[in-house]
């Protein structure tokens, strides 16, 4: 079979899939000055390349997946011509425009602005939309420092990415519109689903990274209780299907294991323990079919 072509993106992206592909049992090795990682992985080649162009290699049949954040993606305009295949959630940010929080944001768009920006076409598309005249001025990384409340400020708005937006705040700009949200995906070339064999193996791949992200959010609980409180701790339980019982020797009651989220845990312990369940355990999972 021929080998599986997969971009890394470079940066946050790649931190965050290393971790994921290593949870999987793919592991990666970057050797110095290079963009091709060595893998245990004998049908699987990697390749580095920066998160701005991820997209557009995958358009232009130049790989056959990729993890890039799906703003790029839009950004390149590929969106159309790409697969994604699955949304692993990671570094979640919104695409978002700020004005200096001391500016009214219809009076700035009242006549030709500069917007300072990363996203070119997103932004252009924007302006479109909202019938916004004036230019864009192309940024590289940190923005912020660009758009000011006063004669010397370089633009008038800026579109960024955000999270929390504590970078926005910490700079005196506020949010005023929403142009997208965006997170880690995993996306294909659609040449390469025409292909069984590799179709096959991407989807292997997505059910592969599926078992471990279910497991990063879900915890193993046992449990022990007594014959006369089983029915009422049973009816209690949450769990993915059902509860694995099974009998304690002597016969005095039951071992119970629950698959339960993690979120879930705070609130379910104390209730446990007062429906009579005992020796409490909780263990993480490595990975989790559902």
């Amino acid at each position: 079979m021929e080998k599986l072509k997969i971009l890394l993106a470079k940066g946050r992206i790649y931190e965050s899939v290393y971790e994921l592909l290593s949870d999987v049992g793919i592991s990666i090795y970057l050797p110095d000055r290079t963009y091709f990682p060595v893998t245990n992985q004998e049908d699987l080649a990697f390749q580095v390349v920066k998160p701005q162009i991820v997209g557009a290699l995958l358009a232009g049949n130049k790989a056959d997946v990729g993890f890039s954040g799906k703003d790029w993606v839009y950004e390149n305009g590929v969106q159309d011509n790409v697969e994604e295949i699955m949304d692993l959630g990671f570094d979640p940010v919104r695409i978002v425009a700020a004005v200096p929080d001391t500016l009214d944001f219809g009076k700035i768009v009242s006549a030709p602005v500069t917007i300072a920006t990363e996203y070119q076409s997103l932004s252009a598309r924007w302006m479109q939309e909202k019938g916004i005249q004036g230019t864009i001025f192309r940024t590289w990384g940190t923005s912020e420092g660009f758009v000011q409340d006063n004669g010397d400020s370089i633009a008038q708005i800026l579109i960024d990415n955000t999270s929390t937006g504590s970078s926005l705040h910490a700079n005196h700009l506020k949010i005023v519109d929403t142009l997208m949200t965006s997170s880690t995906r995993l996306y294909a070339s659609k040449e390469a689903l025409k292909d069984p064999a590799k179709k096959q193996k991407i989807l292997e791949l997505k059910m592969l990274m599926e078992t471990v992200l279910n497991a990063r959010s879900r915890v193993m609980l046992e449990m022990n209780v007594a014959q006369d409180k089983f029915d009422a701790l049973v009816k209690g339980l949450p769990s993915m299907r059902s509860p694995t019982v099974s009998p304690l020797f002597g016969g005095n009651g039951y071992a119970i294991k629950i698959a339960v989220k993690k979120s879930d845990v705070p609130v379910l312990l104390p209730k446990l323990q007062a429906l009579g369940a005992t020796d409490i355990v909780e263990y993480e999972l490595r990975k989790v079919m559902v």
